[in-house]
């Protein structure tokens, strides 16, 4: 059956993404910063083996002109949970077998995790679930229902990913974990040394970034 790989994403407008990182960067800088990485995590996915999905937030002619060719679907409305649930039913209504969600948090995702997934997931695994160093997840996959997976979590805390592995665990599901990788979330983000790494793809990021008057020196030397 076909792959999907749906990206959530939302219009990077100020004061609407990235707020935690304020007040180290204006909203208007963070919008810009999520703008980047948007850019960036499309484009590194474009050359996958799926088709793209991405589900929005905000008003759909932004992304249509970001986004040419990338089917559009807005997102439902309410939480996190609710969001992922809406996105699997629309992605079975037309027609997809193995499903994969990631957002824009990891513009230096390496491909190589998505197709991991998609693998783990044709293999047999009823979900697969990318950590992330927040105790979040970067990425979630199903192979077909989602039972009480997004049920009941603790979003936005470092409890998502033990509380959702419970959660696949009572709903019988196999739920293998991909290598963890690092969301960008708040200005100790920006410091990693390995996001600013010119092998990673993520050109837009890092230019946006470099070009920031940020600590680099001694913040990278206290990690």
């Amino acid at each position: 059956m076909k792959r999907a790989l749906a990206i959530f994403a939302k219009t990077p407008l100020p004061g609407k993404v990235k707020t935690r990182l304020s007040p180290s960067l204006s909203p208007q800088q963070a919008a810009d910063l999520y703008r980047c990485m948007l850019l960036d995590t499309l484009e590194r996915v474009a050359a996958l083996d799926a088709e793209k999905i991405l589900f929005h937030d905000g008003e759909s002619a932004f992304f249509r002109e970001t986004a040419p060719g990338v089917s559009l679907v807005a997102q439902a409305a309410g939480g996190l949970g609710t969001r992922l649930e809406h996105a699997c039913d629309t992605l079975r209504s037309m027609g997809y077998g193995p499903c994969v969600v990631i957002g824009t948090d990891a513009p230096d995702l390496p491909v190589a995790y998505i197709e991991e997934a998609f693998k783990a997931l044709e293999q047999g695994s009823d979900a697969v679930f990318g950590p992330a160093g927040d105790g979040g997840y970067y990425l979630v996959g199903l192979r077909g229902g989602y039972g009480s997976l997004f049920r009941d979590i603790p979003w936005s805390t470092e409890k998502v990913l033990e509380k959702s592995l419970v959660q696949a665990k009572s709903s019988g599901f196999s739920a293998p974990l991909l290598p963890p990788w690092h969301d960008l979330d708040c200005y100790e983000d920006l410091l990693r040394p390995d996001l600013m790494d010119p092998a990673n793809g993520a050109i837009r990021t890092q230019a946006f970034i470099a070009g920031l008057d940020l600590a680099l020196p001694t913040a990278a030397g206290a990690l």
